[in-house]
């Protein structure tokens, strides 16, 4: 396990919340986390937010 599914993982209740408050167009689907998945939530948020991948990477890891 990668130390970003760790950080994802272990803090997701409180990411999701953040990430409403910045990015209201969020929806449920583009936030919905399963573990084993996070490549795909990864892409979601990146094509909902226009970051790239290393941006949201960078930001979960600043987390």
């Amino acid at each position: 396990m990668s130390a970003l599914t760790d950080k994802i993982k272990g803090n997701w209740n409180q990411m999701k919340g953040k990430l409403k408050e910045e990015y209201a167009e969020l929806t449920d689907n583009d936030l919905m986390y399963q573990e084993g998945q996070e490549d795909q939530l990864l892409g979601r948020l990146q094509e909902a937010t226009g970051k790239t991948k290393e941006e949201i990477k960078n930001w979960v890891d600043s987390f």
